[in-house]
């Protein structure tokens, strides 16, 4: 019996371990479906692949080689694990053995993504002895690396944030690569949703813009995991027919996949046991069997803490390395690179992870997932499960439950998760906010004809607009950039603002950088007196400058972590679309100004509040939209203001919880917002909306199927073991008042009627 599974047995016996499990599903092996080598291959690449232990392809490897061969744009839609790499490396590197002047551009959505790609180019062709250039081109590129990479690189692999200000901008460059262009590749596209999808979509558009002006027309290999809505998505990324392919060839061995859920420790309260706690106490007894395992985490602060308590259960000698790691965003690339490397030969024996190793990097065979919290979409839980497990041998997954309403439906409703589709990946490449700021960057690169569309839409107006503004000038029907600045560094693809704020650690004279958080999130993570956890060690902030983007910190050792509290006035300022049944549903244009106003220090290990502290920064705006439900006076039969107060908290603390489970998107790119008599509507109300400036598209598909989500809201509160309320349904007792569960029911039956 293997190490995992000697644990698996232990489990199994164990009444107090079965106590918290909702569901344990076995996944049962499965043989693949191979197909021979297509003929259109060079039997040289096939003879590389034999060396590599590859006879023959997986189906879906071989109907997408076809495919591209014949001139189709494709998008590959299967599991984790399932080689879908070799779909697009085996058409492009076929095609420059034919034609040594093809070239191919790779995007993938992080600089970890990009250089495990280059290195798995090298090692299969490298037993070809072929002469092919595969060159990273990202912020970590040396100058002299970067020239080659535009001379002669026959496939270069970048990110969307690298093609928008570093290569698009600097087309005149990039000759020979968008004048010999066969093949655009465009790997884990379920990522490219939300604000960052509707950012690439645009810069897509520039691209083939630019590709068009060079005379090239290149094919488009574009690969995802499960989601509801591949094609969809593709195709709206793109602007381009394709052909989907969705049946999966890869072999899979066993997965035990365990749903969690925490023992109550407070029944009055509906309090449960720590989520991270659990976490931790799982992981440790398998990495002390000799299981490597992988935990995800929801949050930065999430993978310090259990990275903290994990350390704490492995007592080392002074000097003695644990093997045990956290990775996520604000690692320095050389520490990340480190990481990853340590994992392939199994130095580390656990990560804690943000979904920053939830993408297709090579980490080796990993036997065990720990999954911290619902990950907010069934496709994304299925993805980091899939880090767990290859081709043979058994697996584990395990789903541990927050507290929170929508982690308790997944809990409670294993079925659900099970047998559902995967969500609907959205995007808004028409937000008027982010059109705007690309055409902009369009017409720096190249002037526009007027009346020319961009991608499918028309931009006339635009180009007028920023004619008037002094932006453009027309000549002769061209509208040409007159300004000098240089538009594209000015637009981040992924947050609010471009700039990040850097971490500065100030313990020692040398002063020295240790990592880095996005504007946005600096006010939450690192305003004075926050307590920062960067490789399971703490740092208190002493000065946050805001205007220079720079957070001193000093290390100290302290027995608790902060979390900061966010307060939020919405004005409507558009409606784009209403109804009217029992109550009024909208959907707009909103202004939300937001305040970080205070923090608490929380208690390592209880989890108890040990005080709280102002926090004295800037009030930030944004634009967005909303989907909002208003109840008119007849539909509450008497209930006091007092009453309906406590049902709109618990309706907010529910609804944005519950809406990401029909929306690919996580909890935190929607807010709830309510007014007992908002100003807008003259009624009680509640309102869900985009976390994004100009939105992405959330508030619209809520509008669509409101009922479904508060249908499902409906099932939580019922569903919950607590009498008046609790974190896991409406929220805390103290937040909503005694009655807090009875009179959100009330509204709920109210929408539902």
């Amino acid at each position: 019996m293997s190490k995992l599974g000697e644990v698996l047995a232990k489990w199994r016996e164990d009444p107090d371990f079965n106590s918290g499990v909702t569901r344990w599903e076995v996944l049962p092996a499965s043989e693949g479906v191979y197909e021979e080598f297509p003929a259109c291959l060079d039997p040289r690449l096939c003879q590389a692949l034999e060396k590599r232990g590859i006879p023959r392809l997986y189906s879906h490897q071989a109907e997408a080689v076809e495919a591209v061969w014949q001139g189709k744009n494709v998008v590959v839609v299967t599991p984790t694990a399932s080689g879908k790499t070799l779909c697009y490396n085996l058409p492009v590197i076929n095609s420059v053995m034919n034609d040594p002047e093809s070239r191919a551009l790779y995007l993938f959505p992080t600089k970890a993504l990009s250089r495990d790609q280059v290195a798995e180019l090298r090692d299969l062709t490298g037993e070809m002895e072929l002469d092919l250039r595969a060159c990273t081109y990202d912020g970590d590129t040396e100058p002299g690396l970067r020239q080659a990479a535009r001379q002669s690189g026959h496939i270069v692999v970048t990110n969307p944030d690298m093609l928008h200000a570093g290569i698009l901008p600097h087309h005149t460059k990039w000759i020979k690569l968008f004048q010999n262009l066969k093949f655009i590749v465009i790997d884990e596209v379920h990522q490219y949703r939300g604000i960052f999808g509707s950012h690439l979509a645009n810069v897509l558009r520039r691209l083939k813009r630019i590709c068009r002006f060079y005379g090239s027309v290149p094919v488009f290999i574009l690969c995802s995991a499960t989601i509801a809505n591949p094609g969809e998505l593709a195709r709206a990324l793109i602007e381009e027919p394709l052909v989907e392919i969705t049946k999966n060839g890869a072999p899979r061995g066993e997965k035990h996949f365990i749903f969690y859920n925490p023992p109550i420790i407070n029944q009055e309260l509906g309090l449960r046991r720590s989520s991270r706690l659990v976490a931790q106490k799982m992981a440790a007894e398998l990495v002390s069997r000799g299981v490597q395992s992988i935990i995800f985490t929801r949050s930065r602060l999430g993978v310090e803490v259990i990275l903290t308590y994990l350390r704490q259960s492995f007592k080392t000698k002074p000097g003695e390395d644990s093997g045990i790691r956290g990775y996520r965003g604000g690692y320095l690339p050389r520490e990340r690179r480190a990481i990853e490397a340590g994992l392939r030969n199994g130095t580390v024996k656990a990560v804690v992870s943000t979904n920053a190793l939830e993408l297709g990097i090579d980490i080796g065979q990993l036997e065990a997932c720990i999954i911290t919290g619902y990950p907010g979409s069934i496709a994304a839980t299925w993805q980091q499960a899939g880090r767990s497990g290859r081709r043979r041998g058994t697996s584990l997954a395990v789903l541990v439950a927050g507290n929170d309403p929508l982690n308790q439906f997944i809990a409670d409703n294993p079925d659900y998760f099970l047998h559902s589709s995967p969500e609907r990946a959205l995007i808004n490449p028409d937000n008027l906010i982010i059109l705007t700021n690309h055409v902009r960057c369009a017409a720096f690169e190249l002037p526009f004809q007027k009346e020319e569309l961009f991608g499918q839409v028309g931009v006339q107006e635009i180009l007028e607009f920023l004619a008037e503004e002094q932006v453009l000038y027309e000549s002769d029907g061209r509208y040409h950039w007159m300004e000098d600045s240089y538009p594209a560094e000015e637009i981040s693809l992924r947050s609010a603002t471009r700039e990040n704020v850097v971490i500065i650690d100030i313990t020692t004279p040398e002063r020295r950088v240790i990592g880095e958080v996005d504007r946005f999130s600096a006010p939450m993570l690192v305003h004075e007196e926050a307590v920062y956890i960067h490789g399971g060690e703490q740092y208190q902030v002493e000065k946050l400058d805001f205007d220079a983007k720079k957070a001193y910190v000093r290390k100290v050792e302290v027995n608790y972590f902060t979390d900061a509290n966010l307060a939020v006035d919405l004005k409507v300022l558009d409606t784009f679309a209403k109804e009217q049944s029992q109550t009024l549903q909208a959907w707009g244009e909103v202004r939300v100004n937001a305040l970080v106003s205070m923090f608490k220090k929380i208690r390592f290990n209880t989890h108890e509040n040990l005080g709280a502290g102002p926090v004295n920064l800037p009030e930030t705006e944004m634009h967005t939209t909303a989907f909002w439900l208003a109840f008119p006076p007849e539909t509450l039969k008497g209930m006091t203001p007092a009453a309906v107060q406590a049902g709109l908290l618990g309706l907010s603390n529910l609804s944005s919880q519950i809406a990401s489970l029909f929306l690919m998107g996580d909890p935190r790119d929607l807010r709830a917002v309510c007014q007992v008599r908002s100003p807008f509507t003259g009624l009680p109300t509640i309102f869900l909306y985009d976390n994004f400036p100009g939105g992405a598209g959330y508030s619209q598909e809520i509008y669509r199927v409101y009922r479904e989500i508060f249908t499902a809201a409906h099932r939580v509160v019922t569903g919950c073991r607590c009498s008046s309320g609790c974190p896991s349904c409406v929220g805390p007792e103290h937040q909503v008042g005694e009655a807090g569960k009875k009179h959100t029911l009330q509204l709920l039956e109210v929408i539902l009627r």
